[in-house]
């Protein structure tokens, strides 16, 4: 079990990460928190993260207005927005830290071949990791997005 002590006004004391549940403890209550419900990325040009989304990973647009792009993917198993950056991103470099994890029903192999034929910058080559195989590809704002095909 992995233990991070908080150190924020929020009264929480602790995380704990176990069976890949998360639980809250603020003083002797748990709050039991099972998913990450959504994920937004701010991006420099939202038309050119549009295309590399949809025509070279094969998101779905479900909802597209003048700030944002939601996608989805096998009617919403997979679904995360772009968005027009909330504050200046002037100087700024994005994406550093941040890799968005999407597991796969396919062979990694065919994935990659297919990524390389789209001419989609991979971060290295297929990797073995505890929970299966992955390939990581880097968007135009420099964000990880990692596939995996789990053990």
């Amino acid at each position: 079990m992995k233990v991070i002590l908080i150190k924020e006004k929020l009264n929480i004391k602790t995380i704990a990460y176990c069976c890949r549940e998360y639980y809250i403890y603020d003083n002797n209550k748990i709050n039991n928190m099972r998913k990450l419900d959504f994920a937004s990325l701010q991006v420099r040009d939202l038309d050119i993260s549009k295309d590399f989304y949809t025509n070279k990973l094969g998101f779905e647009i479900s909802i597209l207005t003048l700030e944002a792009c939601i996608f989805s993917y096998k009617q919403g198993e997979a679904s995360f927005a772009i968005r027009k950056p909330i504050t200046n991103l002037e100087g700024k470099e994005l994406g550093i830290g941040t890799s968005l994890w999407f597991a796969i029903d396919g062979n990694i192999e065919d994935l990659h071949q297919q990524l390389i034929s789209m001419e989609v910058a991979l971060l290295g080559s297929i990797n073995t990791t505890p929970f299966g195989r992955t390939l990581i590809v880097k968007d135009p704002d420099g964000y990880n997005i990692t596939f995996l095909q789990p053990n």
